[in-house]
């Protein structure tokens, strides 16, 4: 028996309570969330407000914009992202790599979604058909590399930066091309070309914000810049003559007729890269998903990691 000094008792947070905040959070609502995880809302409510009892504290709060994460929340899910992501790590760590098993959630770009990843894709469910693999969009977000950081993905495709918190495997170097009429001819492209009308991605894309900063180190002052969310429409409107463009190989693949694609005044490249958080990396399934990817990208006529690589197929883009 102790004496003389009060005794109490720490509440635990269970694995599930932790999956109710980050669900909720995550669709932006109790309905949203029981939707998607196929409960009843009652559940998550009561799940969310036996964390919130442990809390001593409110975590989200309801408004018109739908359900967010106060700031007692925010400072939350960090670690409750991290403990369910652990509790599903170890039993991801303990898989033998001939018997995976799970889901495995890869955020890429449209074009590298659509030329890269397809061969390794096949080749991965061949070998590990328990796998299911989920396609996230790498411009949303904050990106793919937020993705990761955030526990939402577990590898994304990315343009590689100097981040020391992430694991980041060289994939190809895509470089980046002057997108014109067909009519315009092949002549060597001048910076008065990329003058405008420019047509670009949105601005918070990542390859807008390359082109813009490739063009002020030029010292080019576009006259007018349209900024348009699909690449099929930008390439549209250019074979119309509504202005020109600089997009990536990988974007361009197949150009259409009346088009021409060659290259600016001073290269400009993309180094893609898969993205992982350091610690994660050697997961079976993420290991296994990265060496499929990079042996799909090293059979022949795939893209070769150098600075001036083919685009698939051994396809040209100067026309």
């Amino acid at each position: 028996m102790t004496h003389g000094r009060p005794t109490t008792t720490t509440g635990l947070p269970s694995l599930a309570q932790l999956r109710a905040l980050l669900a909720v959070t995550d669709a932006g609502g109790f309905s949203e969330a029981a939707a998607e995880l196929g409960v009843s809302q009652s559940t998550l409510s009561e799940a969310v407000g036996k964390l919130e009892a442990l809390a001593g504290r409110p975590l989200l709060r309801r408004g018109r914009g739908g359900t967010v994460p106060t700031p007692a929340g925010e400072r939350m899910l960090v670690h409750a992202r991290a403990a369910v992501q652990a509790a599903v790590d170890a039993l991801l760590a303990a898989q033998e790599d001939t018997q995976l098993r799970g889901v495995l959630r890869v955020a890429s770009f449209r074009s590298t979604a659509t030329h890269l990843l397809p061969p390794a894709l096949a080749a991965f469910r061949a070998q590990h058909p328990g796998v299911t693999v989920r396609l996230l969009d790498g411009e949303t977000g904050g990106g793919g590399q937020d993705l990761v950081r955030r526990g939402q993905a577990d590898a994304a495709i990315v343009i590689e930066e100097n981040w020391t918190d992430l694991r980041l495997t060289p994939l190809v170097m895509d470089e980046y091309l002057f997108v014109a009429p067909a009519r315009r001819g092949t002549h060597p492209v001048t910076p008065e070309d990329l003058e405008g009308p420019l047509l670009l991605a949105p601005g918070p894309n990542s390859c807008n914000l390359r082109v813009m900063a490739y063009l002020r180190r030029c010292g080019v002052q576009p006259g007018r810049v349209t900024e348009i969310g699909e690449d099929s429409v930008i390439l549209g409107m250019v074979a119309h003559g509504l202005g020109v463009s600089v997009m990536p190989r990988l974007a361009l693949e197949p150009l259409p007729d009346g088009l021409v694609a060659l290259p600016l005044p001073g290269r400009l490249m993309r180094p893609l890269a898969l993205a992982t958080l350091p610690h994660r990396a050697n997961l079976p399934v993420i290991r296994a998903f990265t060496d499929a990817l990079l042996a799909a990208l090293h059979r022949p006529h795939a893209p070769a990691p150098d600075p001036a690589p083919a685009l698939p197929g051994g396809a040209s883009l100067l026309h």
